[in-house]
């Protein structure tokens, strides 16, 4: 599908976070360049988590970032998934793995499914994978980023923001 430029109404979500980003026509998000792009049909806060989880990119990772507030020089996987829960405005402050294994609704979400076990989490936003582990191909790096291969939930704890 072809790749838009969109810009949602501003809400009262931190000026931090982007309320503007790359769109694809559809339901499912898809990777431009590490980017991902949001399904145009997505809800609004779908949308957010993923233009917000697109900037953490660039950062490395580090075992605690992203637990004292949104805003970090490096992020572990759930100040990853924090930050784009917070975006979305979702979670009011950062929460870690083990808080996740309790947060939202139990099993898989319609667009947002977030799996969490003792010591890890990760999350599925509109089919795309955010985690921090180098899961696929790896490379030995960790770091936030958007991953397109499935991950075994085994182990994990499957749960949603109630209504996604």
């Amino acid at each position: 599908g072809m790749i838009t430029f969109a810009v949602a109404v501003p809400s009262i979500i931190a000026d931090t976070f982007p309320v503007s980003g790359l769109v694809v026509s559809g339901k499912v998000a898809r990777l431009h360049y590490g980017q991902a792009a949001a399904p145009k049909k997505a809800p609004v806060a779908v949308k957010r988590a993923i233009w917000a989880a697109n900037q953490l990119g660039s950062k490395p990772y580090r075992y605690g970032g992203g637990h004292k507030s949104f805003e970090d020089r490096g992020y572990d996987c759930s100040g990853t998934v924090s930050y784009a829960l917070g975006a979305a405005g979702l979670i009011s402050e950062p929460m870690s793995s083990t808080e996740f294994r309790r947060y939202g609704k139990r099993g898989r979400g319609k667009w947002i499914t977030i799996y969490a076990r003792e010591g890890h989490t990760f999350a599925v936003i509109a089919g795309l994978r955010l985690d921090t582990t180098p899961w696929d191909n790896y490379t030995g790096r960790w770091a936030p980023r958007w991953q397109t291969t499935d991950r075994k939930p085994r182990g994990f704890e499957a749960r949603h923001p109630v209504g996604l």
